[in-house]
């Protein structure tokens, strides 16, 4: 370990031209970054642009090549996890990395009490502690509760209350709002404000460019491993971050252009699934139409695509394919029928993360390469490279598993998959969730050339943007039905929040041809 001099009182971190190389490709080239104490510094960049490797750094999950690293006034020559968090550094990540089958107590005890093989637990101690510090994050959680029966938004309140107990100074939160609903990333937020007046500093982490605003001070934007520019977060707007993530003028995120509207392909009236919570829905998607569905987490959006894709067959009220009633019961019913449905759960639903880009592109259409002498290797993979080149994935080749890829190559393939059953009606669950604003916008135009060439997509989504910028018409959910349904020219952020609120009373189911 090295001996350092004390930057400045209230540096709690500065990392100075840090490079890291793997087989001669750069993931990390002279970046810098400095946090200081009672801040929040966001660091944003597209997939790739080096945001890991450099938190890697930081916690001593791996060595730099070069530059300097100081944490706590120390400049480290050799680091290490154990010696990072002895330093006061946490890492909170997307998914919580607690012991399930342990209670909250124990959890947080795990990490602050010296490990001995025999030694008396007082366990009076080990809860008052655990209550002490979930208090403190404005946590109403029992210790004594197993930690996989928590929300995850409770989970990631019971890592941080962990982290503070263990003197954390400087904490490292990765997407921390990304799976949570707008409730839980409110509270989340304010318990971080709370931490920032006690004087924590933080990294902050987030595709969520428009909620930057409301916790960071200063953000710092990385583009192929190099930082790009550090700038006072007041002082900088969302397009600007995005032009110096990207390195070039984005035309849109939201690439929406209006395309023929043809005729009614699929028509849901008075649809209803006990399993799935999901009553009295009545809309219409036209070909070549991008219906968003918008609501509150709880609505029944999701429910609703798991209905229309036979996952929970309804039980009520009737679904029509082209103007005729089909019953849709499995989602092979749903495949043969031509309705594709990609979730939103890309990694445990979406793709098989180890399979190879190749065999998860042609999963649900292995059917078209069998003829009378057997299976045609060779025709499945010139249509996988189709796909490949259509869709820009990038990908080594196709025989690389698709957990190589990054977030948004990964939602490309999930979608290729589907668009190689030729369906009439996609239906896409949160299709940009996680990923970065480069990846989103393809994303985005790749479904805008889909409705040119009139499938009919049923978009599902949290972000009030997207569904603001992609959708054609608004089907708004709320407590399982139709709340409301909006044109495009009449959507308004209020008006869309209204109606998932209930603002404007009860739900009325609503449809328009």
């Amino acid at each position: 370990m090295g001996h350092g001099d004390t930057v400045t009182h209230s540096t709690l971190l500065r990392a100075v031209d840090l490079t890291k190389s793997y087989a001669g490709v750069h993931a990390l080239r002279r970046a810098s970054l400095s946090v200081r104490a009672g801040e929040v510094h966001a660091v944003v960049g597209e997939n790739g642009a080096g945001k890991s490797t450099l938190i890697k750094i930081i916690t001593g999950a791996i060595e730099r090549d070069s530059g300097d690293l100081v944490i706590a006034g120390r400049t480290i020559d050799d680091n290490s996890p154990r010696f990072a968090k002895e330093l006061g550094v946490a890492a909170i990540y997307q998914q919580p990395a607690l012991f399930p089958e342990l209670t909250v107590a124990e959890n947080i005890a795990i990490a602050l009490e010296p490990q001995h093989a025999f030694r008396r637990v007082d366990w009076r101690a080990r809860r008052t502690q655990a209550e002490a510090l979930l208090a403190r994050v404005g946590a109403r959680i029992d210790p004594d509760v197993e930690a996989g029966s928590l929300s995850m938004p409770e989970q990631q309140l019971v890592e941080i209350a962990r982290a503070l107990g263990a003197n954390a100074k400087l904490l490292i939160l990765d997407e921390p709002t990304a799976s949570l609903s707008a409730a839980d990333a409110d509270h989340l937020l304010d318990v971080l404000r709370e931490l920032r007046r006690d004087g924590v500093g933080m990294i902050y982490i987030s595709h969520r460019l428009e909620e930057l605003g409301a916790i960071a001070d200063r953000v710092t934007v990385l583009r192929d491993g190099t930082t790009i520019e550090t700038r006072a977060m007041a002082e900088v707007t969302t397009p600007e971050l995005i032009r110096m993530m990207v390195g070039r003028e984005l035309s849109a995120v939201f690439p929406k252009r209006d395309v023929p509207r043809g005729d009614v392909v699929l028509e849901i009236r008075a649809l209803g699934s006990r399993d799935a919570g999901v009553r009295d829905v009545s809309f219409a998607v036209h070909a070549g139409e991008i219906v968003g569905v918008a609501g509150l987490v709880g609505a029944g959006r999701t429910e609703l695509a798991r209905t229309l894709f036979g996952i929970t067959p309804a039980d009520a009220g009737e679904i029509r394919l082209r103007g005729k009633p089909v019953a849709i019961d499995t989602p092979a019913r749903a495949i043969a029928e031509g309705i594709a449905y990609v979730p939103e759960d890309r990694r445990r639903h979406g793709v098989v993360m180890a399979l190879p880009v190749g065999d998860n592109v042609t999963l649900s259409s292995l059917s078209q390469f069998v003829d009378g002498l057997g299976f045609d290797t060779a025709r499945e993979r010139s249509a996988v490279a189709e796909y490949v080149q259509r869709l820009a994935i990038k990908t080594p080749s196709i025989f690389t598993p698709v957990s190589d890829l990054s977030g948004g190559n990964q939602q490309k393939v999930a979608v290729s998959r589907w668009l190689l059953t030729d369906p009439a009606v996609l239906i896409l669950d949160e299709p940009t969730q996680g990923i970065d604003v480069g990846a989103k916008s393809e994303i985005h135009a790749l479904m805008v050339g889909l409705a040119a060439r009139g499938v009919a997509i049923v978009m599902i989504s949290s972000e009030l943007p997207e569904v603001l910028g992609m959708s054609d018409r608004i089907v708004v959910m709320r407590a399982g039905t139709v709340a409301g349904i909006v044109d495009r020219a009449d959507a308004t952020p209020a008006g869309i929040l209204a109606l998932a609120l209930g603002d404007g009373g009860d739900p009325t189911p609503g449809v328009t041809q």
